[in-house]
């Protein structure tokens, strides 16, 4: 059984009763107080005998009696001061054992290992939580050097930091800070041999049996694997955010930079060291500073995880150490950690995909302007050519009617071949005047010229019903509407688009075509009744009608919808923007 060592005699308990009869109660007083009375009265004994001795005859008798009644008061004394002495002992005795078992309880239901060595450095003390920590019974390793429970190559290192510790005159300190090792962490021995990360404590004290040491342990092999798991988890993670092709940088509540991988010093061309504890201003530049600053604020405050920088286009503008300023895709995110808040921000230089968008978007205004000027100069050559087929070729054959009916009138009455063949001509020169004025109208009709968009659909819509047998039904908000040449020339060809599609395909029992405008905005729709398709279809090939509807509306920055179902019909809109009529004018 462990019995630690303690330190001075125990107060006795408190004694019951009343007041007066306390000096009853034996108490554990010193030899002083126990053998002076008894030595008085020794002495008083003593002295009178002698005086009894030496006395007259009348007094010796008095004097030896008086000799003899002190002698038995000192022995009577003495053996109750014996008593007192005895029960006081056995009381301490008594109230030691008690503080004894109670510290050994201690001890023994304490979690953490608790030994004791001698100045031998044997064992003396080892407690329950010892033996499960230590895989060795308790009776196994009493009396045993306590070599048993460190590892081979620390046995020397343990030895003498123990002396050393003794001749300091310490009480106590932790293990671990020097003479083993380094760290606080050190390693104990199981019974099979396996090692294990302990901490320990130690303190010493000196009792009857000599000089103690006691090392109070705890077992942080779970700890231990646990923070190695974080340190492995750590490193992957740096591997992770070094290899990373972006640039990330965290910064802490001051917006002082805590984490910068290598992709960030690429980016920035700031080395990392140079860039750890520096503010994120740096790479800001300085006419977006505040803003940045306020943004970060803001974000703190919403409690949102992560978000997109930057404004409509998500793009941000970062600045190099040498002053180069370059465009970022940027996304931000927060965590908190042991009350402190982390902002994380993943960059990525755009510098060449906003090159290639600048160069794309150029020729993309390039091609509309190429486009546009091929729509205009299509028309004109259209207008051109349904002119001359109605002014020249026109008035040629109407001559050329006009000459047939001259001949028939001229014609003698008995030449019926003659008259016959005169009749198959102008058949066939008023078939071909017809033919020529539709080739013409379908060009380019000069309604659209000459009177203007909506005439130009009235008589479509008409020339429509008329071909088609279909209802369509035109609805204009405003019929003085007017508009430049251009908006003019795609109106009335999606309108055309539209109507001659709905002939081919839709199979359609009612057609209608919407004409308004409204917020600056002109609206065409055409609508039908008819089978419809699915949008989503792969397209027919050399079908480019729709393709050239869309096309034709971003020529005028425009758009153009089509929304259509099997059995649902389909609807054609066309939207262009009535500012840019005084350009296109």
């Amino acid at each position: 059984m462990l019995k630690p060592h303690i330190a001075g005699r125990s107060r006795p308990r408190p004694v019951q009763g009343p007041p007066a009869l306390r000096w009853l109660i034996p108490k554990p007083d010193g030899l002083w107080r126990v053998f002076a009375p008894i030595a008085g009265l020794l002495v008083l004994a003593g002295s009178f005998g002698v005086l009894g001795w030496v006395s007259p005859v009348p007094h010796r008798a008095r004097l030896l009696l008086a000799s003899d009644v002190s002698g038995v008061i000192a022995g009577m004394l003495g053996l109750y001061q014996l008593y007192r002495q005895s029960r006081g002992r056995l009381d301490a005795s008594r109230e030691l054992h008690d503080v004894e078992v109670q510290v050994s309880n201690i001890v023994e239901s304490a979690m953490d290992p608790i030994v004791t060595i001698d100045a031998d450095q044997r064992i003396v003390g080892f407690n329950r939580a010892a033996e499960q920590a230590f895989r060795w019974p308790r009776d196994a390793v009493l009396g045993q050097p306590v070599d048993h429970l460190i590892p081979q190559r620390l046995r020397a290192a343990h030895r003498e930091h123990v002396e050393r510790f003794g001749q300091t005159g310490g009480t106590a300190r932790r293990m671990g800070s020097e003479g083993i090792l380094s760290s606080r962490v050190l390693v104990g021995l199981r019974a099979d041999g396996q090692e294990f990360p302990i901490e320990a404590s130690i303190s010493q004290h000196e009792g009857y049996g000599g000089r103690r040491y006691t090392a109070i342990l705890r077992d942080v092999s779970e700890r231990v694997r646990a923070e190695k798991l974080l340190s492995d988890s750590e490193a992957r993670l740096r591997g992770i955010l070094d290899s990373a092709m972006d640039a990330i940088v965290t910064v802490d509540e001051r917006q002082h930079i805590v984490l910068f991988n290598q992709a960030a010093e690429s980016m920035f061309a700031c080395p990392r060291d140079e860039a750890i504890g520096a503010p994120i201003s740096w790479f800001i530049p300085e006419r977006d500073r505040a803003a940045h600053a306020r943004h970060i604020t803001e974000f703190g405050q919403s409690k949102t995880a992560s978000r997109r920088m930057g404004g409509a286009l998500r793009i941000v503008t970062g600045l190099r150490r040498n002053g180069e300023e370059f465009p970022i895709d940027a996304s931000i995110s927060q965590v908190s950690e042991s009350g402190a808040r982390y902002y994380t921000v993943i960059l990525r230089d755009v510098t060449a995909r906003f090159r290639a968008e600048e160069a794309l978007r150029r020729s993309r205004n390039e091609l509309q302007e190429l486009g546009a000027a091929a729509h205009m100069t299509r028309e004109q050559e259209k207008s051109r050519i349904a002119r001359e087929l109605h002014d020249e070729l026109g008035q040629a054959l109407t001559m050329l009617q006009m000459d047939v009916a001259w001949f028939k009138a001229k014609i003698p009455g008995d030449a019926p071949a003659f008259a016959g063949k005169l009749d198959r001509m102008e058949k066939l020169l008023k078939t071909t005047i017809a033919a020529t004025r539709r080739i013409a109208a379908d060009l380019r009709p000069l309604v659209l010229d000459d009177l203007g968009l909506v005439p130009a659909l009235e008589w479509l819509v008409q020339n429509f019903t008329q071909r088609t047998g279909t209802p369509c039904e035109l609805v204009i908000d405003d019929p003085q509407l007017e508009l430049p040449g251009a908006q003019s020339t795609a109106v009335f060809r999606v309108v055309q688009e539209s109507l001659t599609n709905i002939a081919k395909h839709a199979q359609a029992s009612r057609a209608r075509v919407d004409l308004g405008k409204g917020d600056g905005v002109l609206t065409v729709r055409v609508q039908d009744d008819g089978v419809g398709f699915a949008t989503d279809a792969p397209r027919k090939p050399n079908s480019l009608g729709l393709f050239g509807l869309r096309e034709r509306a971003s020529l005028l920055s425009g758009e153009a919808t089509i929304a259509s179902a099997p059995g649902a019909g389909t609807t054609v809109e066309l939207r262009l923007p009535l500012a840019t009529a005084a350009g296109s004018a």
